[in-house]
């Protein structure tokens, strides 16, 4: 399929694109029996919406993108962030995916033309870094090449940073579906073997973000005991505080450079 043809068949997609509901890897706290925990999670989620409301207005439709190991934790928090500042949510690798008829026609193509693949890649990110009021959670053919990184200055960029050993389990227990173009299998050393190797060859990528969402320091910082413990909710709240200090020192900067 041409180039072209994949950026035609985008936009209709966008009708499609806002969550309704989210499914949470990372459990809520309000799903336990303690009453004090359901609480806690009221309050968090009121937090978070109040945060977004606060950082919307500078926000001005700004995209946000996020990059990093392909995981739950970063699809979903790219999810409920979209539905915390009323965005559009897209999946650049699930985008690709539909535009070239699916799984299968992904593999097939990387196998006769891997160039095309990633001419395509780079087609869907340059649509979508087009629009305005988007969470994209980027693939890693985002940070593959120059010009993707290019691509995502027209927005935020933010690293999802989650422990390989995490993202193996779930991929190893709990069946979380990669997209086409990521093909791991086996045991659960040989596939956390399989993302390390991935890991190094996209982390100088993910490194040129705007920022780094860890989800060990959001644990150490609120004191968990383990990293478990961190609901969707803390890493989204996290990431609103880290943008709004992203729009605050630009402001700065951009005082600071008018003429007096």
């Amino acid at each position: 399929m041409k180039v072209v043809q994949l950026a035609q068949q985008l936009w209709p997609l966008v009708g499609h694109s806002r969550p309704t509901t989210i499914c949470h890897h990372l459990k809520p706290r309000a799903l336990a029996n303690n009453n004090h925990d359901s609480i806690t999670q009221f309050d968090l989620s009121l937090t978070l919406k109040r945060k977004a409301a606060e950082i919307s207005p500078d926000l001005k439709g700004t995209c946000l993108f996020l990059v990093g190991i392909n995981s739950s934790i970063k699809s979903n928090s790219a999810q409920l962030l979209a539905e915390a500042l009323r965005y559009y949510y897209f999946d650049s690798d699930s985008v690709v995916e539909e535009a070239l008829g699916g799984k299968d026609a992904v593999r097939s193509f990387i196998k006769t033309d891997l160039k095309g693949f990633r001419d395509s890649e780079t087609e869907v990110l340059k649509q979508l870094s087009s629009m305005g009021r988007l969470v994209v959670c980027a693939g890693n053919g985002a940070v593959q090449c120059a010009a993707n990184l290019a691509l995502m200055r027209h927005g935020i960029s933010i690293w999802i940073d989650v422990p390989l050993d995490m993202v193996a389990k779930q991929i190893v227990l709990e069946n979380f579906q990669l997209p086409a173009a990521e093909t791991i299998n086996g045991s659960y050393s040989e596939v956390l073997t399989q993302l390390t190797a991935i890991y190094e060859d996209s982390r100088n990528g993910y490194a040129t973000a705007d920022t780094t969402i860890a989800l060990q320091n959001i644990a150490s910082r609120l004191g968990y005991d383990t990293l478990d413990a961190v609901t969707t909710e803390d890493m989204v709240l996290e990431t609103l505080k880290e943008v709004e200090r992203l729009m605050r020192a630009k402001k700065l900067m951009e005082e600071a450079a008018r003429p007096f």
